[in-house]
C-alpha cells in the first residue's frame, strides 16, 4: 500500500501489471524498486528505454506516417481550435436542429448528466482494480441495477454488455444456458417476426439458433395465427421469441400478453428487444407484459450520447429463474461461478454509466413517466400534422402510434419520380438532419421526436415537411421540371449557390433558403448529391435481413 500499485496474481510465478501512454520512466523505476523491496536496483530506466527504440525486423514500420497536410498545418493552439471548429461546422447535430431518427432516439444528452465522465476518480480506474479500491464505483452499480429492476420488472439486471446488440447476445445466451441446466439444450428454434430490427436475427444465429420468421399483419403488428401455428410446429425445439415492443413499425402490439403466452404455453422464452424501451418507462415494463429477458440500450432511452463511435451499453434484465445465469468474470469476483462473461470488463464500459445514473436520479419516477408520455404526445403530433401530406403507414386500433411513426413516401414515384432520399436531401437545405430512411420499410421515413423537442420545433420540421410535400406538388402539376428540381438536385451547397453559374429552372432563393429560419441561421452541407446507391449495389457483406427467413 506504500507505492499504491496493483499487481494481478496471474499464477504462483506470474504477475501482471497495466501500463498506459502516461506511465513514465519515474513509475517504472518505482516499481522496480517495490520488485527489490525498496533497495537501490541500479538500473538505469533511461537507459533500458534507449534500447528499445529501434524495434526488430518484423515490428519495425516499413513505410512513412502522418503524411497528411494536417498532421503538418497547425502550429499554435489557435490554429488547431479553428481547425477543430470548421470540422464542426460541418456536422448537422441537435445544436442546429432536431435529429428525428426512427428507432434511434436522438434525445438531449444534458451537461448536468455528461460532466462525472470527465472526474478523475471515474475515469481513471483499471476495470481490473480491487473492489476494496472503488467503492465508488460499488454504489452506482448497486443502485443503477437497482432503478433499472424497477424499471424493467425484473429481479435481476447485469451491466456487462457494452452494446445494445451484445446485450441481444448476452440474453440468448442466458435463455441458452438456463434451459441447457434444464436439459432442454436440445432447443434451438428462434421466432422471429419480420418486422424485427435486423441485429435479431444475427444475434440468434451467433447464439447457435435457427431462425423461423413469423408475419405480421396488415396494420403491422405480429400475426398471432402464424406464431401459434410456428410455435406448435416447433414445441419441441422452440427455444424464444424475439420480439419488440413496441415494434419497429411504431405501434404498441394489443395482443403482446398473449403472444408472451403462446411461446411460455409452448416452452419457450421470450426475449425482449429494448430497442423502443423509451415508449415502455413509467407506463409499463417488460416483466409486466410477460417478457423473461430485455435488454436496455442505455446510450438511448437513458441519455448516453448515441452515435459517433463512442462506446455504448446495453445492460440486461432477466426474470427471477434466470438470475443465476447472468454474466459473471473470471478476474473479478462478482458471485456465483466465473463463467459466461461477454465483455472485456466486469461492468463494461462503467465510466459512461454514471450518465445513466444521473439522468435516473434527476429525473425521478415521476420525470421518467413524464419524459414517455411526452416522446408518444411528439409522435402522435407529427403524425397528426403529416397524415394529410404523407400517408402514416401503420397505427394502432384508435388511430394513433407509439413513440415514432413511418410516414409512406413511395405513392410519389409514379407521378413525380421523387423517392425518399430526394426528400431526406432536400431537409438538409431546410437545415434538418433526415429521419430513418428506408427502414424498416423501403420508400418510407421512420420518424422519432423523442421528449426533448418543443412544440415550436416540432412545428418548424412540420413546415419544413408539408413545404417539400408543395414542391413535390409542383412538379406533379407541371409548374417544376420532373428531372431538374430542388429536390432531385438536393442538397445545395454554398459552392453552388454562389458560383457564377446558374442553370436550373428555379432561384438560388429558393434552394438554398426555403424556409424563414434559413436566414437566420443557415446550415450549409458541404457536398452535394453523391452516388449512395453505389454503396448498396457494391455490398461487402454477408448479412440477411428477416425476409430471408421468410
Amino acid at each position: 500500500m506504500t507505492h499504491r500499485i496493483n499487481l494481478r496474481r496471474l499464477d504462483a510465478q506470474t504477475l501482471g501489471v497495466s501500463l498506459d501512454e502516461r506511465t513514465g520512466a519515474a513509475d517504472v523505476a518505482e516499481l522496480l524498486s517495490v520488485f527489490n523491496l525498496d533497495r537501490a536496483h541500479g538500473l538505469d530506466v533511461a537507459a533500458l528505454a534507449g534500447e528499445m527504440t529501434d524495434l526488430p525486423a518484423p515490428f519495425a514500420r516499413q513505410t512513412p506516417f502522418l503524411t497528411h497536410s494536417v498532421f503538418s498545418s497547425h502550429h499554435s493552439e489557435t490554429e488547431m481550435l479553428r481547425y477543430l471548429r470548421r470540422l464542426e461546422s460541418k456536422d448537422l447535430s441537435l445544436t442546429h436542429s432536431m435529429i428525428p431518427l426512427g428507432s434511434c432516439t436522438m434525445k438531449l444528452n444534458a451537461t448536468s448528466e455528461m460532466l462525472p465522465v470527465t472526474w478523475s476518480a471515474f475515469a481513471d480506474l483499471h476495470p481490473f482494480a480491487p473492489l476494496d479500491q472503488c467503492q465508488g464505483y460499488q454504489q452506482l452499480f448497486s443502485e443503477l441495477e437497482a432503478w433499472l429492476s424497477e424499471i424493467t420488472g425484473f429481479a435481476g439486471v447485469s451491466l456487462q454488455p457494452n452494446a445494445g446488440s451484445q446485450g441481444e447476445y448476452a440474453g440468448l445466451l442466458v435463455i441458452r444456458a438456463w434451459q441447457r441446466a434444464r436439459g432442454q439444450g436440445h432447443r434451438d428454434i428462434c421466432l422471429i417476426p419480420t418486422s424485427a430490427h435486423g441485429t435479431n436475427p444475427a444475434t440468434a444465429a451467433m447464439a447457435g439458433m435457427k431462425i423461423v420468421a413469423v408475419a405480421c399483419d396488415a396494420k403491422g403488428n405480429i400475426d398471432v395465427a402464424d406464431l401459434r401455428a410456428k410455435a406448435t410446429a416447433h414445441a419441441d425445439t422452440l427455444a424464444c421469441l424475439m420480439v419488440t415492443y413496441p415494434s419497429t413499425h411504431g405501434v404498441f402490439e394489443e395482443a403482446i400478453t398473449d403472444v408472451c403466452k403462446v411461446i411460455h404455453d409452448h416452452g419457450g422464452q421470450v426475449y425482449m428487444d429494448g430497442a423502443n424501451m423509451n415508449a415502455q418507462v413509467g407506463l409499463t415494463s417488460p416483466g409486466t407484459i410477460g417478457a423473461d429477458v430485455c435488454h436496455l440500450n442505455l446510450h438511448k432511452t437513458f441519455c448516453i450520447p448515441h452515435g459517433g463511435g463512442g462506446p455504448g451499453m446495453g445492460p440486461i434484465g432477466v426474470a427471477k429463474h434466470l438470475v443465476p445465469f447472468l454474466p459473471k468474470h473470471a478476474v473479478v469476483a462478482m458471485g456465483g461461478e466465473p463463467r459466461g462473461a461477454v465483455s472485456a470488463a466486469p461492468w463494461g464500459s462503467s465510466l459512461i454509466l454514471t450518465i445513466p445514473w444521473a439522468y435516473i436520479a434527476m429525473m425521478g419516477p415521476t420525470g421518467l413517466t413524464d419524459a414517455t408520455r411526452v416522446a408518444i404526445l411528439n409522435a402522435n403530433y407529427i403524425a397528426h400534422r403529416l397524415g394529410a401530406y404523407y400517408p402514416v403507414l401503420y397505427r394502432g386500433a384508435h388511430g394513433r402510434v407509439a413513440h415514432e411513426c413511418i410516414l409512406d413516401l413511395r405513392g410519389f414515384k409514379a407521378a413525380t419520380g421523387i423517392e425518399v432520399e430526394d426528400v431526406a436531401k432536400r431537409l438538409m437545405d431546410y437545415g434538418f438532419h433526415a429521419p430513418t430512411v428506408s427502414f424498416p420499410v423501403v420508400g418510407t421515413l421512420m420518424i422519432e421526436p423523442t421528449e426533448s423537442e418543443s412544440q415550436a420545433e416540432l412545428d418548424r420540421f412540420c413546415t419544413a415537411m408539408i413545404a417539400i410535400h408543395g414542391e413535390i406538388t409542383a412538379i406533379a402539376e407541371g409548374r417544376a421540371d420532373r428531372k431538374d428540381n430542388v429536390l432531385k438536385n438536393s442538397p445545395h451547397t454554398m459552392q453552388a449557390v454562389c458560383g457564377d453559374t446558374w442553370t436550373h429552372p428555379y432561384s438560388r432563393e429558393q434552394a438554398a433558403f426555403p424556409a424563414p429560419w434559413t436566414r437566420s441561421a443557415k446550415f450549409w452541407p458541404s457536398v452535394g448529391r453523391i452516388d449512395s446507391a453505389f454503396g448498396d449495389r457494391n455490398l461487402v457483406c454477408s448479412c440477411v435481413g428477416m425476409e430471408a427467413y421468410a
